[in-house]
């Protein structure tokens, strides 16, 4: 895994992924903002969501500045004409308003993510379902597809991508949030890493979902415990790639089961 993680873990192996947009972005709040854009709307194919992605940040210029000035109204007048398969302009605004309303009232997305984290909990998920609901709250909302929670038994990878992008740093994810740690993260789930890790034999769950997910981490977690997320970008490049085919991987390494 080592040895696989230092071969693909590289920024030109990046692309197509809407994680590429963090790149353009240097001051953390700025970056905070576009990751959870980006990792909101990475569902459906990669080509469509780099185009939505593209979309809205051409609307909103600098997320920070645009942010504080911008209301509900604005928002949505906005980002009308955008739509991201069955998500709408409006729902992209709510989603802003209501990370809007967290930079004004908690001054960044890290630290209204902090206020639901608890120590003794192993992993994130019970943090993250803190964070949908409460920006679901400042937004006025009870639900909404761009924000998945955790607590509802899905695997929200969207959701776990964004904490992946924000807490690790290295040469692929830029990072920016310093006090949450790498130890706790969950592996961002969908269906292409579940066939993935069933094939290495690291799940026996039949359902890509949260349960999987955690299953799938703890895994990891023995092979690095400090991080074990750190192989989910080398092991995606598989089957997404057209150099990199998901079936030459058990021939690249070996599972203990």
């Amino acid at each position: 895994m080592e040895d696989l993680y230092h071969r693909y873990n590289k920024r030109d192996l990046v692309h197509p992924d809407p994680l590429e947009f963090l790149y353009n972005y240097q001051q953390v709040q700025d970056r905070e903002i576009v990751a959870l854009i980006a990792a909101s709307l990475a569902y459906g194919r990669v080509k469509q969501i780099l185009k939505s992605v593209s979309l809205v940040l051409a609307r909103i210029g600098n997320p920070t500045s645009f942010l504080e000035t911008a209301g509900l109204g604005q928002l949505q007048d906005s980002l009308a004409h955008i739509r991201h398969r069955f998500t709408t302009g409006n729902d992209l605004a709510l989603l802003l308003f209501g990370i809007k309303r967290a930079l004004e009232s908690h001054g960044s997305l890290e630290n209204l993510f902090i206020k639901g984290l608890s120590p003794s909990e192993k992993t994130l998920s019970q943090a993250l379902s803190r964070f949908v609901q409460a920006l679901l709250a400042l937004s006025g909302q009870e639900r909404n597809f761009l924000l998945p929670d955790p607590a509802r038994g899905s695997a929200c990878k969207r959701g776990f991508l964004f904490l992946r992008w924000m807490i690790r740093h290295d040469e692929v994810d830029p990072g920016g949030w310093t006090s949450i740690p790498r130890s706790k993260l969950v592996v961002p789930l969908d269906t292409h890493m579940f066939h993935i890790c069933k094939t290495l034999g690291l799940t026996a769950k039949r359902q890509a979902n949260l349960r999987a997910a955690l299953e799938i981490t703890e895994r990891f977690r023995k092979i690095c415990p400090s991080d074990p997320v750190k192989y989910d970008f080398a092991l995606t490049r598989f089957g997404i790639r057209p150099d990199l085919e998901r079936s030459s991987i058990p021939s690249l390494l070996s599972v203990d089961q």
